[in-house]
């Protein structure tokens, strides 16, 4: 009888990954429903809005191309302004990739076809501290966040194409989506640093070149600065992670303990205690030769 009211008395494993999953695909219909809108209302039908959250399946890239398609830009800028926001998934994908040896290139290409964000967030924080989590876990995870964002996003579309949206609220919507990513990413103050860079460059490229190309060749620069800072700083530093440039700011107290802060401060611990353990087992001089 007790097993009747379980939810998931068999251990199933699909079960066990959907309910780690839940709470991402549970935030992704209302933010799916809103992109599926404006892109609706920035021209595509729903089926065109349904096909595209498959394949891009970003958020951030999704609310971009609306606003673009909005203001006309062309197809080139469009092209290279998604290629350069998505770029990021490259390092993402980096850092998962000691966990993805055993599997074949095919099964690593669909992995990284679904790879997102928050998924990403997910599995890595997972393969950290699950020593069961396996690949195939971390690939139900990309697929059950899919079907909610796709899912989000042909509600919006239907919804988009019964109702009259103001596209102005474009604009307003990728901006604010905008500052809540660069808010969650300042942990560092390098990171403020090159984020004020990119800012003060974009406004002279944008007057310079005047059009979205100053925006793609400021991201690219600040980029660049940002890495040969942190670059020289961890090749000259001793312990780069606790320099002034590279330290880390201000965070809420529920932030401030992620996986790489245990595993730092369990590796410092680990080296005073054995300069502790060396300096004990030095025997100490009781006499001077001359006594």
């Amino acid at each position: 009888m007790a097993k009747a009211h379980q939810i998931n008395p068999e251990r199933a494993r699909w079960l066990e990954v959907l309910g780690v999953s839940m709470p991402l695909c549970l935030s992704y219909l209302p933010i799916g429903i809103a992109c599926g809108i404006l892109l609706n209302a920035a021209g595509m039908n729903f089926v065109l809005t349904f096909l595209v959250s498959i394949m891009v399946f970003s958020g951030g890239a999704q609310f971009t191309l609306a606003s673009l398609l909005v203001s006309d830009a062309p197809i080139t800028s469009i092209f290279m302004t998604l290629f350069f926001l998505e770029l990021r998934y490259a390092l993402l994908g980096s850092s998962l990739s000691r966990y993805m040896r055993s599997e074949s290139q095919k099964s690593v290409l669909i992995f990284s076809a679904s790879m997102n964000d928050e998924n990403y967030a997910i599995n890595y924080l997972k393969f950290v501290t699950d020593k069961d989590w396996s690949a195939k876990d971390a690939l139900l995870v990309e697929y059950y966040s899919l079907a909610s964002w796709a899912s989000g996003n042909l509600l919006g579309g239907l919804i988009g194409s019964a109702v009259q949206i103001d596209l102005v609220i474009v604009d307003f919507a990728l901006t604010a989506l905008f500052i809540y990513m660069i808010v969650m990413q300042v942990r560092q103050r390098l990171t403020l640093f090159i984020g004020i860079l990119s800012a003060g460059l974009s406004i002279y490229f944008l007057t310079l070149v005047k059009s979205t190309l100053g925006i793609i060749l400021a991201t690219v620069l600040a980029s660049f600065v940002g890495f040969i800072i942190e670059n020289r700083v961890r090749h000259y530093s001793k312990d780069p992670d606790y320099t002034w440039i590279l330290g880390k700011l201000f965070r809420p107290s529920a932030t401030r303990n992620t996986v790489e802060d245990r595993q730092h401060i369990k590796k410092q611990e680990e080296v005073q205690a054995k300069e502790k353990g060396a300096a004990s087992d030095v025997p100490l001089d009781s006499k001077d030769d001359g006594e």
